[in-house]
């Protein structure tokens, strides 16, 4: 019965360090703490009809100055959508212009977003 204490005190520090890895973790330390957020949704990226090189442009129409010019193969998110001057292109023909940045706009009739119409907000 030589090993009964320290079976004991075994058994003591290992239901103690259960408790404690139970009570520090953040779910039960925190739970007065208010969840975290849910990440935000992983925004979605067009591609622009294949070869072709595309002018971003300051507004919503041809009129509008251009911003840069996207090359071959590129890739855009559209952040809101608006209406605008009315392009034709290798989608067809549309009015409404994607906003993929700050101050840049580009021809919906030129990026597959796979609809005729609005697949982002109107921009406000």
């Amino acid at each position: 019965m030589k090993f009964a204490g320290a079976r004991a005190a075994l058994l003591a520090g290992a239901t103690a360090g259960a408790f404690l890895m139970v009570m520090g973790s953040p779910a039960v330390a925190n739970a007065a703490e208010p969840a975290a957020a849910p990440a935000a949704a992983q925004q979605r990226y067009y591609p622009i009809a294949p070869g072709t090189t595309l002018n971003v442009r300051s507004g919503p129409g041809t009129q509008y100055g251009t911003v840069r010019v996207l090359p071959i193969g590129a890739t855009v998110p559209i952040f809101c959508q608006r209406p605008g001057e009315t392009v034709s292109g290798p989608y067809g023909t549309s009015n409404v212009w994607d906003n993929i940045g700050v101050g840049e706009y580009v021809s919906d009739a030129y990026v597959k977003t796979g609809s005729d119409g609005y697949v982002a907000p109107r921009c406000a």
